[in-house]
């Protein structure tokens, strides 16, 4: 299937690339300041540049997830028995997320590990909002160079640790015996450690923290652009700090906001690492029972239809946050 994908797909993908570069071209074709991408690349540079995008967006983006789509249509058999007479199209994977296909009733557990996924995600889209909207408008408007590099700095350096190592990191710092523990009863404000891990608190903060410069990198970009003369017009007519938010930044800034938080929604849908290590014994999250599937049960049909409906959801979302900012898909990428 993958070769007979290939040959299939790869001219339509550099077929497409190249009709992406026209029209590209088309739009910039009147500034006469604009090089274009061929006078910038030459013709045998670009022309590279367009096969190489379309192998990365064939092999790594298009295979995989049509092997995926496909693969959720069909029952769980050995290898043996794929494409036999035991070998057709269903949409049983797709309905055991519903309807357990054990006891033939509703499977509450694989439901409400969805519903939990799509809802903490979008908590902690909205908790990481909040936290770095303020902070990406103070290194972008109020801030001065030095304070910018040192918060930049402040930021960048935890990331370059693995994922893992950092929700270790965390675990250790939120356990019962962990340094937050042990500071909160040296102060004397608890008598007994809090289970920050049962509690799922730690999951929580190892997701917020997780996608931190997921959102802070279009916020600031977004924010940094906007000209101050605005921002001292409006406090010179006598608008106070909300409304100048309000009426001049945020509606400037949509296009970054729409882009951190679908960013950061998907990236938290499909995290493992922070519910995994982070979350509390009673956590479910859907995409460790995507895993298990794929890994643990080898049942690759049904976790390839949970994965396809859990990329649903989150496109689903990405479309809506488009829409609630009236915001276009090509502007929030740029």
């Amino acid at each position: 299937m993958s070769s007979r994908a290939f040959v299939i797909l790869l001219p339509f993908l550099v077929i497409a690339a190249f009709w992406v570069m026209a029209r590209y071209e088309a739009r910039t074709v009147h500034d006469p300041t604009h090089k274009s991408y061929w006078e910038r690349n030459g013709m045998v540079l670009g022309i590279m540049f367009i096969v190489l995008v379309a192998l990365w967006t064939l092999f790594l983006v298009t295979l995989p997830y049509l092997y995926m789509v496909v693969e959720s249509f069909h029952p769980r058999l050995p290898p043996t028995k794929r494409f036999g007479p035991e070998d057709y199209l269903t949409l049983e994977q797709y309905k055991s997320l519903f309807v357990s296909p054990v006891d033939k009733e509703w499977n509450t557990t694989h439901l409400y590990a969805f519903f939990y996924t799509i809802v903490v995600s979008s908590a902690v889209t909205f908790l990481n909002l909040c936290i770095c909207y303020p902070l990406a408008y103070f290194m972008a408007q109020a801030g001065t160079v030095q304070q910018v590099r040192l918060l930049m700095l402040g930021l960048i350096v935890p990331y370059w640790v693995n994922e893992i190592l950092r929700a270790f990191s965390i675990r250790l710092l939120l356990a019962a015996k962990g340094l937050i523990n042990q500071g909160l009863m040296g102060a004397g404000l608890t008598d007994a450690p809090i289970d920050f891990l049962g509690n799922n608190t730690g999951m929580w903060v190892g997701l917020s923290y997780a996608n931190l410069l997921i959102m802070m990198f279009p916020l600031y970009n977004a924010i940094e652009s906007l000209d101050k003369n605005q921002i001292e017009a409006a406090r010179d007519l006598g608008a106070p700090w909300w409304k100048i938010h309000r009426d001049v930044v945020i509606p400037y800034a949509k296009p970054g906001i729409a882009s951190g938080c679908t960013m950061v929604f998907m990236l938290a849908a499909g995290s493992l690492a922070a519910p995994l290590f982070l979350g509390g014994p009673n956590t479910l999250w859907f995409t460790a029972i995507v895993y298990d599937f794929f890994f643990q049960a080898f049942n690759w049909p049904r976790g390839s239809a949970y994965a396809f409906l859990l990329l649903a959801a989150c496109i689903t979302f990405v479309m809506v946050m488009l829409r609630l900012f009236k915001v276009k898909l090509g502007e929030a990428i740029r």
